[in-house]
């Protein structure tokens, strides 16, 4: 039986108690010591006890012994005094049988005392629910142990567990409730013992006028706590088209705030912060104003030389077999300007249209003879110097003559030669111009041919 509804069991225990005391006594009364046979007295007769008592309490009520008797009086005085002694045992009786009855009444008023005293009136509120109890609980622990209250780390219990109860005292409990905060775009979790969202926020210092809430600000929090999304309002500058625009905002990304600016982006247009980041109370935000064009480009590139050994030609003498070409690079470019700004262009591609071609040239290997019999002392130097001014590689304006003797290009293949005249070297067109000289004599030069012999 729960203490808290005024039954003291120690009470009732201690009424039992005394009660059977009490009735030990009833059983007791009915019997008189004085109701039984009176003994003849005599000279020498020896005093007889009365019979056994029943209880300690009557222990006052049984005669000592006494001296021998003394003769009876013949006269009434012995019955007198006989009536006397039965009357006085009899309010004896009477007084004895008051007794038990007045030790329960001051045995039960002493346990309604201690009961009283223990019982205490008191308030309990949990989570904002008062009700008023009666408990015989000595503190707050155990108070809420009878109550089946649960309680744990995040909980705020006042007064403080252990605190000894006294009547009339009031007990809280509220109980801490996990809250999934995103705030300012930082997520973290917090515990709270409020009741709703708003009373939360209060508590966790977090300034809500102007602010966007996830929720509403009266929904109560439950015990297994929610998720809640604040953004509080923040003050950014977007610099557009020469303007300045400042805005109070609680927006979630940078693009909300430049709409929310009345700022539009076109095209490739874009911001200084990235649209998708979140905005900063005193954040100034540029919008870029972006136009673009494409501009392809083609390049040569260079081809490469090689030189293959021939046996045919003499030593010295180096044929252009095939004359190189370059290859062609298309390279793709995005040229942009940013607010009137032209931009470093930026490479989009780059392809290979055409690859380029070596350039093989023929190389002499043949040992070459010293000189021609019977030109070999000739002046050589001095027909090179007025046919060609001493430049292996000269040609004349109409293009038809070349190299230091200045060979047509028939004549040239004719002595053996390969190619052009002037890509030889100056020793084989001194070797060619001697055998043109042996054939032909100095009629192959008429202008120049008497330098030969000066």
């Amino acid at each position: 039986m729960s203490r808290t509804q005024f039954e003291p069991a120690e009470a009732y225990e201690a009424y039992y108690e005394a009660y059977e005391v009490y009735g030990a006594y009833e059983d007791l009364a009915p019997y008189d010591v004085h109701s039984a046979p009176t003994l003849p007295y005599g000279y020498g007769d020896s005093y007889r006890p009365a019979p056994p008592v029943h209880d300690a309490h009557d222990v006052h009520d049984v005669h000592e012994p006494t001296a021998p008797a003394l003769p009876r009086q013949s006269d009434g005085r012995a019955e007198r005094r006989r009536r006397a002694r039965c009357a006085g045992r009899a309010e004896g009786s009477s007084l004895r049988r008051l007794l038990p009855r007045a030790l329960v009444v001051v045995f039960l008023a002493g346990g309604t005392t201690a009961f009283v005293a223990k019982d205490k009136a008191v308030e309990l509120t949990v989570d904002g629910t008062p009700r008023t109890l009666h408990t015989f609980a000595d503190d707050v622990t155990e108070l809420l142990a009878e109550e089946g209250v649960e309680v744990g780390a995040h909980d705020v219990i006042e007064p403080a567990p252990g605190t000894p109860l006294t009547s009339g005292e009031d007990i809280t409990v509220r109980h801490g409730r996990p809250v999934l905060l995103t705030l300012d775009g930082h997520r973290r979790q917090v515990w709270t013992t409020a009741e709703t969202v708003e009373g939360a926020l209060r508590r966790l210092g977090v300034r809500t006028q102007g602010a966007y809430l996830s929720t509403e600000p009266s929904r109560r929090i439950g015990r297994e706590g929610l998720a809640l999304v604040v953004r509080t309002e923040r003050v950014v500058t977007v610099m557009a088209d020469g303007r300045t625009r400042t805005v109070r905002t609680n927006a979630a990304t940078v693009g909300e705030v430049v709409e929310e600016a009345g700022v539009t982006l076109r095209g490739e247009d874009t911001t200084s912060v990235a649209a998708s980041a979140y905005p900063r109370d005193g954040q100034t935000v540029t919008v870029l104003r972006i136009t673009g064009t494409r501009e392809v480009r083609e390049d040569p590139i260079p081809f490469d030389e090689r030189r293959d050994e021939d046996a045919t030609l003499y030593r010295g003498a180096e044929v252009v077999e095939q004359a190189g070409r370059p290859g062609l690079r298309r390279t793709t470019y995005a040229l942009r300007t940013v607010n009137g700004v032209r931009q470093k262009p930026r490479r989009l591609s780059t392809e290979v249209v055409r690859e380029p071609s070596p350039r093989v040239v023929r190389v002499g290997t043949r040992p070459r003879p010293a000189s021609v019999h019977g030109a070999d002392s000739l002046n050589w130097q001095a027909l090179a110097a007025c046919e060609s001014g001493g430049r292996p590689d000269a040609v004349d304006p109409s293009g038809t003559y070349g190299g230091l003797y200045q060979f047509d290009t028939g004549t040239w293949h004719a002595l053996g030669g390969e190619g052009r005249p002037q890509d030889a070297s100056a020793a084989e067109q001194t070797y060619r111009a001697q055998k043109l000289y042996v054939r032909s004599g100095t009629s192959a030069w008429p202008h120049c041919g008497a330098r030969l012999r000066g």
